[in-house]
């Protein structure tokens, strides 16, 4: 189905994008086609190019690349892309970064200060229905008796769905777990709900989650094998290390920790096919999908999966002032992304995580948000490949997103050892200090076992994982994202920082959604 480079999913991006036409401003409609499965399902490659749509989905914005036939309406279609938006949602209003521009609703994401009729907040909480809606079309239009009926499906193309229907499990489930962990309890929709019919209930954090860990559990044997043919899609590894996000979070989200669950899924991924990319900036620029280390990633091309959202978005973001663009494979620097000064201070010298930080002319405070010149750029993605070439184009780039990698795995499995779930301390400190080792290029920043505490993993996985888009979560799972324990820059509006609101651990559910359907309840505080 796709071949081992980043263009193996893109290049199907927008076959059967006429097939699905989705209404996000209403969740009582889901998808519906715009033409007939019989008609549409005539050329069996259709369940091919419909599954590629469905990963596709977390990559592109609209029907017709980069402009035109947006997925979601009521907001910019650049700024409605899936990951840029789930990227804001993660990264702005924590310690690590902030963004410059005054767009109506973005200057809140930096402050923890949104409301419930935030564009970013309704944007995000759409993409994921979209998302899910997708992966229930696929699935309805795939049952053993739509394909028999067809009479076009042959054992072996009916083998191949069968894994498809499985990937589409997992990209339903991976867009589940991103509604629970920012939007808390949230309807539970399935392909056995028809379409159109009453509006749905609401379904609790809990029940989703058991949805999704049974789910995952179903489906990780009948994912495809992990190794280079099949990057860019749902693997066994995934769904393992998806899980362990899970039970990582599990007293979050359902108030019963499962520590052990994450050791035992971490461990599991740990013991995979994949290992340690031995250079660390290589998973960040435009020939990372050659990295050893990438369990799951969102794909992207400059020539067939164009956007303005996607990494497209955090490379241009991330270059401004004086900072050369084409230093970065790009025709320009949009001005906007930069670190707050707690993630900044969070690294050590000898540290070459921190090696692409861009300092020239830049202040580590962050004396005014729209300042470009406050605050240390970091641009971490690069559309330039490890050996320096640029990417094939120089406005959208090749950078793959590195959904899942190894390094969070090795960290997972520290942090539920600290927190009881088993394992050995010896094995923990092998896996923090292997990425110490990378970081610093041999044993100096090795730490001891008595420095191996639940803060110190806390911080290092703000100096592995910056701007990967975790830290909202680790924060909120840590009891540090909202109230007074941990104030950084901008925290609560002010350049000093404040305590904010418990209710910002989640965020609202969208005020449209609530007149649409009566059976939903508003998240506290809002």
């Amino acid at each position: 189905m796709f071949s081992s480079t980043r263009r193996s999913l893109a290049s199907l991006a927008a076959v059967l994008l006429s097939a699905v036409s989705i209404g996000c401003t209403d969740l009582t409609v889901e998808p519906r086609s715009t033409v007939t499965d019989a008609n549409v399902f005539n050329d069996p490659s259709s369940y091919r190019s419909f599954i590629a749509r469905v990963y596709t989905g977390l990559a592109v914005s609209g029907q017709q690349g980069a402009a035109g036939r947006p997925d979601i309406e009521g907001i910019d279609e650049g700024f409605s892309q899936y990951l840029r938006l789930y990227w804001e949602a993660q990264e702005l209003p924590t310690d690590e970064a902030v963004i410059g521009w005054g767009d109506v609703g973005l200057p809140e994401m930096n402050t923890q200060t949104w409301a419930v009729t935030n564009n970013f907040v309704v944007a995000m909480y759409y993409r994921v229905f979209f998302q899910i809606g997708m992966a229930n079309e696929f699935l309805r239009q795939t049952t053993d008796a739509k394909l028999d009926a067809r009479g076009n499906v042959s054992v072996a193309l009916k083998a191949e769905i069968a894994q498809y229907r499985a990937e589409a499990r997992f990209l339903r489930a991976l867009s589940y777990w991103h509604g629970i962990d920012l939007f808390g309890d949230i309807p539970l929709l399935t392909e056995d709900d028809p379409l159109g019919s009453t509006p749905p209930v609401q379904s609790t954090r809990t029940e989703i989650y058991n949805f999704i860990v049974s789910e995952l559990q179903d489906i990780a044997a009948s994912l495809p094998a992990a190794g280079a043919a099949n990057y860019g899609r749902a693997t066994g590894p995934a769904a393992k290390m998806l899980l362990a996000k899970l039970y990582l979070n599990a007293g979050v989200y359902t108030g019963t920790p499962n520590y052990s669950g994450a050791l035992t899924a971490a461990q599991d991924v740990i013991a995979s096919a994949y290992s340690l990319d031995n250079n660390f900036m290589r998973m960040f620029k435009a020939d990372n999908n050659t990295s050893p280390e990438i369990i799951f990633a969102i794909p992207q091309d400059g020539l067939k999966t164009q956007t303005w959202g996607g990494v497209t978005f955090l490379v241009h973001a991330s270059c401004g002032a004086d900072m050369s663009a084409t230093a970065y494979g790009i025709d320009g620097c949009w001005w906007g992304l930069r670190l707050k000064p707690q993630a900044y201070n969070n690294y050590s010298a000898g540290d070459n995580r921190r090696s692409y930080f861009y300092t020239t002319g830049q202040n580590v405070q962050v004396g005014a948000i729209g300042n470009f010149n406050d605050g240390i750029a970091a641009p971490k993605f690069q559309n330039v490949t490890s050996a320096g070439a640029p990417g094939s184009h120089p406005t959208h780039v090749d950078t793959d997103f590195p959904v899942f990698r190894l390094a969070d795995a090795y960290l997972m499995y520290a942090e539920a050892h600290l927190r009881g779930g088993g394992g050995t301390a010896a094995q923990a400190l092998t896996y923090v200090n292997a990425l110490r080792q990378r970081a610093y290029g041999g044993v100096s920043g090795n730490i001891t076992t008595a420095q191996m505490t639940l803060d110190f993993v806390l911080a290092e996985r703000g100096r592995e994982l910056l701007w990967e888009g975790h830290r909202r979560t680790d924060l909120v799972r840590y009891g540090r994202f909202t109230g007074s324990s941990y104030i950084w820059s901008w925290k609560g509006g002010t350049q000093a920082g404040s305590a904010t609101d418990a209710k910002y651990n989640l965020y609202p559910l969208p005020a449209n959604e609530l007149v649409a359907n009566p059976n939903l309840k508003q998240n506290p505080g809002y």
